[in-house]
């Protein structure tokens, strides 16, 4: 009896992990038959869980929505996780889960063993959250991507772009990317038929969930690093390349990870790529950032550097 419950749990465990399984892959998973994996999803059903089946070589199991919440099964290091997220998220950057967070916060330490609220007690006191005066994002918009993420379904939106313009926009959604500040999502533009990276505020609720697709490959090879190179300097007018002397962990710990994409040359040296509205706004960035440097590229930005170069030296009385 003691084994069943103990695979009932497991079995729980890999559905909310995974949203459908093969039959034979969740039997191997388990170690059993397909026969005793059957009876386990009928004592599963029992229990007012409805888990869907489909038959055939090619069959599988999916638990779908019902009216009982399956227990949520964490180990210690998801526990924590959790707790600190539920913490940020009370005055984080989703609108509309502030009061939810709270509340599902002081249910979950009020089951957490002792030396696991302690933990989390002291991760509390030591996080001073301040106030957030960016733009939000709606809490159930970012749900329906998410989902729509995870079972390879397309999305219909409104998109508003940087200038305020309103398009309609079909696409197939791979990644949400935060970064710190802001939602990015990565997918796949249908009418573009290219690769997008959408900023999630800009997107106007009112989500239309569309047809499956099959996923594709990241641009890259890396959805995180794709998302980089959009907002960091994609966008602006002026781009550069820039050595700096400095290895790419030193860069890597002063720049935040929107600020540009670093690539290693060798120990001492690394490749940014960045961007910026101005030639003078990228000028004065990169002498802030506090390692010596060389412009590869635009000569117009080494040109610029030389003007303010000079400028400087007659304000401090050397001109």
């Amino acid at each position: 009896m003691l084994d069943t419950s103990a695979r009932l749990l497991r079995l729980l465990a890999l559905f909310q992990a995974q949203r459908y399984w093969a039959g034979a892959e969740l039997s191997a998973r388990l170690e059993v038959t397909a026969r005793t994996l059957r009876r386990d999803v009928d004592r599963l059903r029992s229990l007012g869980y409805p888990v869907n089946s489909t038959s055939g070589a090619a069959g599988g199991y999916q638990l779908g929505a019902g009216a009982t919440l399956p227990p949520l099964l964490l180990d210690d290091e998801e526990a924590v996780a959790v707790a600190v997220g539920l913490r940020t998220a009370a005055s984080g950057t989703v609108s509309g889960i502030e009061e939810a967070s709270v509340s599902a916060l002081s249910k979950l330490q009020q089951v957490l063993p002792e030396r696991l609220r302690r933990r989390v007690t002291a991760l509390h006191s030591s996080i001073l959250p301040l106030e957030n005066t960016g733009p939000t994002v709606d809490a159930e918009s970012l749900s329906v991507i998410a989902s729509a993420c995870r079972d390879h379904q397309k999305l219909i939106f409104d998109y508003r772009s940087r200038d305020g313009t309103l398009s309609r926009r079909e696409a197939e959604p791979h990644r949400l990317v935060p970064t710190g500040r802001r939602w990015y999502l990565a997918a796949w533009d249908v009418g573009r038929d290219d690769w997008r990276t959408f900023r999630v505020d800009r997107i106007d609720a009112g989500i239309t969930p569309g047809r499956r697709f099959t996923p594709r490959p990241a641009p890259g090879g890396d959805f995180a690093a794709y998302v980089t190179r959009s907002v960091s300097y994609a966008p602006y007018p002026h781009r550069a390349q820039v050595v700096l002397h400095a290895s790419v962990d030193a860069v890597a710990e002063r720049l935040p990870t929107a600020a540009g994409t670093l690539e290693a040359l060798d120990e001492r040296t690394c490749l940014l790529q960045t961007g910026g509205s101005s030639l003078d706004m990228l000028a004065m960035w990169l002498a802030m950032i506090g390692f010596e440097f060389e412009v590869r590229e635009p000569p117009e930005l080494v040109k610029r550097i030389r003007t303010l170069a000079e400028r400087f030296a007659r304000a401090a009385g050397e001109g």
